[in-house]
């Protein structure tokens, strides 16, 4: 399993490499912040949907062993969602935070994204063995969290596109199915980021 954890942090931190060596070269396009927003945004979604396929793969599968990726495929949601957030707050508004106060306000897709990233650290911050300890069953609950956030992160996705909805859409179609598959099959702990 300590192979299939470097696999999957290696594989996970590749699209990031890939970016950062497009930007390298000015291979980001004619407007290389939305390319940014939305590689971070697509990959968020990706990690949460990957988190949340976890459960069904290890029982589908019978691999219990698969359940001690779930943390770190969380925490690579996390990561690329803070990127998503930190291009946006730096390169698209450069910290004006009445600029972006007013984008909070007066356009539901960032409050939306704003309130699934509020979430969504929370799970993060609770994501180490002590806090686990500490919270007890109150970690559970917090931790069913994630499936308020992946659904919010679809609309959040399809809000922002406006024309081509073709990606959100499957987006939405997979986690619909992930979240389905957990309402039918219900286990007492379930949970973002367990410990490995």
């Amino acid at each position: 399993m300590q192979f299939a954890k470097v696999l999957v942090f290696v594989n996970a931190l590749v699209p990031l490499a890939l970016l950062a060596v497009d930007a390298a070269r000015g291979r980001l396009g004619a407007n290389p912040i939305e390319l940014v927003l939305r590689s971070t945004g697509v990959l968020t979604l990706l990690f949460l949907a990957l988190t949340l396929a976890v459960t069904p793969a290890r029982k589908l599968l019978g691999k219990p062993a698969l359940g001690k990726l779930r943390r770190m495929l969380g925490l690579f949601a996390f990561f690329y969602g803070s990127l998503h957030v930190l291009t946006y707050l730096w390169l698209d508004q450069f910290f004006d935070v009445r600029a972006i106060a007013t984008d909070v306000l007066t356009r539901p897709f960032i409050f939306l994204g704003a309130f699934a990233y509020g979430m969504m650290t929370t799970l993060a911050w609770t994501s180490t063995t002590a806090a686990i300890r500490r919270l007890g069953k109150r970690w559970t609950v917090i931790h069913k969290r994630i499936y308020y956030i992946a659904a919010l992160g679809v609309v959040h996705f399809w809000m922002a596109v406006k024309a081509d909805t073709t990606r959100p859409a499957a987006f939405g179609v997979v986690i619909g199915m992930l979240l389905l598959w957990r309402f039918v099959n219900r286990e007492p702990r379930a949970g973002m980021l367990r410990p490995s």
